[in-house]
């Protein structure tokens, strides 16, 4: 009685969790189907991105890469100021907003309203939320 009580709890909980889980990804489809109609278009070629962004600049901002963690030029920076994007130049987060969450990327509690967009994205297996 005990095994067909175990296997039952664990049969629910099983399908408990697909259902959520297939919910959560339809309206992250749809809210990322949202973001890309909201977008701002892209009036640069490739060649003019490689001409006016660093290497690494290229790679996060075009190439959706990531840098290593703790090797950012930023992430021990104390001036106060604003940061803007390396892109377009638009701020995006003030230095007072800045805190150091142990990752070992520059972190902010906040972001300058109407600047930064998100979207989530599953490319490495799991969730994760990037800005743009």
């Amino acid at each position: 009685m005990k095994r067909i009580l175990l296997v039952g709890i664990c049969l629910l909980a099983l399908s408990c969790k697909g259902v959520s889980q297939e919910k959560d990804k339809t309206e992250e489809k749809a809210t990322t189907q949202e973001k890309k109609e909201t977008a701002y278009a892209v009036s640069k070629s490739e060649a003019e991105w490689k001409a006016e962004l660093t290497e690494m600049q290229f790679y996060i901002l075009r190439k959706a890469g990531t840098e290593n963690p703790g090797t950012s030029e930023w992430l021990r920076n104390k001036e106060k100021g604003t940061y803007v994007c390396a892109g377009c130049q638009t701020p995006v987060f003030k230095s007072e907003h800045k805190f150091d969450s142990g990752t070992g990327w520059p972190s902010f509690d906040r972001a300058i309203e109407g600047n930064v967009e998100y979207e989530t994205d599953y490319k490495i297996g799991y969730p994760r939320t990037e800005e743009h």
